[in-house]
Parts: structure tokens; sequence; C-alpha cells
């Protein structure tokens, strides 16, 4: 049998070693700026719950027996989520066509299936820590009762998995730093804003209401926000199914991006 390779106190074996150093890369990419990629987000999400729950909270109540500040969480969480996990796929392969230094993870034996995991998974770690320092923190001002943590950890993970994931196309598909900041400004932060972090979709006339039930975002905070208090403004099982397929439309263009080597061996 083929001797084991250890790295970091983990046993790897050969036929893994090569994902595995690409993963420890990208982990190590966003981990040693984690002011930057952790606890800037985490400062922002904080200032986010501040602000509107000083504003709106004697004012608004999207649940019974729920307080707008503890409604307020789950959605920002969820929001701070996506946001990172798109961020850390798409900036790591703009940053690295850009400085031309990709050639070097393209001539390794990686397959596409592996590149594209490695980069996934380190997509969805940095969007799960990122979440998970803001609900500790958020915990000293509100107490949080969980219901569903199945739920919470679905969406969670389906959802990194998602925006992990079309990063990874928009690091495939843009050449410029000012093309990557086209899917930030004008599809990532609208859908995330518009997707009930902060309100219910509920309080919208009929028209608006059914615009957002468009939106994939509004699903993946809808869901995990059901995991909290069990209540959502749709059934959680349609918005895992819309979530899960989603996620399997995405990763199988991206593999054949990947495949093909669309924009990455010119």
């Amino acid at each position: 049998m083929p001797k084991a390779y250890e790295i970091n106190f983990i046993k790897i074996s050969p036929r893994f070693r090569g994902p595995w150093t690409l993963l420890k890369k990208e982990m190590l990419r966003f981990w040693r700026v984690g002011f930057q990629t952790v606890a800037a987000p985490v400062i922002t999400a904080l200032l986010y719950l501040l602000i509107f729950s000083h504003v709106l909270a004697g004012h608004v109540q999207v649940y019974q027996d729920v307080p707008y500040t503890a409604f307020l969480i789950p959605g920002l969480i969820m929001m701070s989520v996506l946001q990172n996990a798109f961020a850390n796929s798409s900036s790591s392969l703009i940053q690295s066509k850009v400085m031309g230094n990709l050639i070097f993870v393209l001539l390794t034996p990686l397959t596409h299936f592996e590149f594209f995991f490695a980069f996934l998974c380190a997509a969805i770690i940095r969007g799960l820590v990122v979440g998970l320092c803001i609900y500790l923190v958020a915990m000293w001002v509100v107490d949080l009762h969980v219901i569903h943590p199945w739920m919470i950890i679905a969406f969670a993970l389906l959802g990194s998995a998602l925006l992990g994931t079309f990063g990874i196309i928009a690091g495939i598909w843009a050449d410029r730093f000012d093309q990557m900041a086209v899917f930030q400004n004008f599809i990532i932060m609208p859908l995330s804003f518009l997707s009930g972090v902060f309100y219910s979709i509920h309080s919208l006339p009929p028209f608006w209401q059914k615009i957002s039930q468009i939106n994939p975002f509004f699903y993946m905070i809808d869901g995990f926000r059901y995991g909290f208090f069990g209540q959502g403004d749709i059934s959680p099982w349609i918005s895992l199914s819309i979530v899960g397929t989603s996620f399997l439309v995405l990763a199988m263009i991206t593999l054949k991006m990947l495949k093909s080597g669309y924009k990455l061996r010119a």
C-alpha cells in the first residue's frame, strides 16, 4: 500500500495530496490577511445590526414573539456567508490571472474536478468562518434559540457552495478587476440586500413579492432563518430544493468550463 504523507498532522494519501495542497494554499491565502477577509466582514455585519436594530427595533416585528434584532441576525449571518464565499473563489482566480501565476496551478496534474473541489472547499470554509464569528459576537447582543440546527447547517453549506461556485465562474470569465467588480456591485450586492435580510417579503406589495421570489438569495436566507425560529416566508423544503438544484446546475457549468479550459488555457 502507498505510504501516506503527513501535512500539518493530517495524513494525506498520495492520491489526494494535490487537491489538499491547493486547498491548503487557498486557505492560507485568506487566513494570512484575516483582518481584511474575516474581521472586516464581521465588523460590517455588526454595524448593520447596531444601526438597523437601533432604528427599527421598537417599530418592526416580523414574527410573533421574535424581536426584530433577533430576526435580523440570521439574515446578516447568511448574507455575509454568501458574499465572502463568492469573494474568496472569485478574487483568488482573478488575482492569479492578472498576476500571471495561475499557469503554475494549471501545469500541475490536477484534474478539473480536483481544481474545482479545492477552490470550492476554500470558499465554503471562509464563508462559514465569517458566519460563525458573526454568530458568536451576536450572542452577546441577543439570545438566539436554534430550533432546527440541521436546517442551519444545510443552508449554510449549500449557500456558501452555490456562491463559491458562482465565484469560480466569475473568476474564470473576468480578465480584469473592473470586470469582477461588475459581479460584486451589480449582482451580488443588489441580490443580497433585496433578499429579505432586513424585512419579510410579506411586508411588500404583491408585485414585489413575486419579484423577490425570483431572487435565489431569498431562498437561502429564508431557509437559514427558518432554522433559528421555525418560521419563514416559504416552506424550507422548497427553498432547500431550489438552492440544491441551483448549486448542481452551476457546478456542472463550472466543471464544463474548467474541463474545456475556457479563458484559462488561451
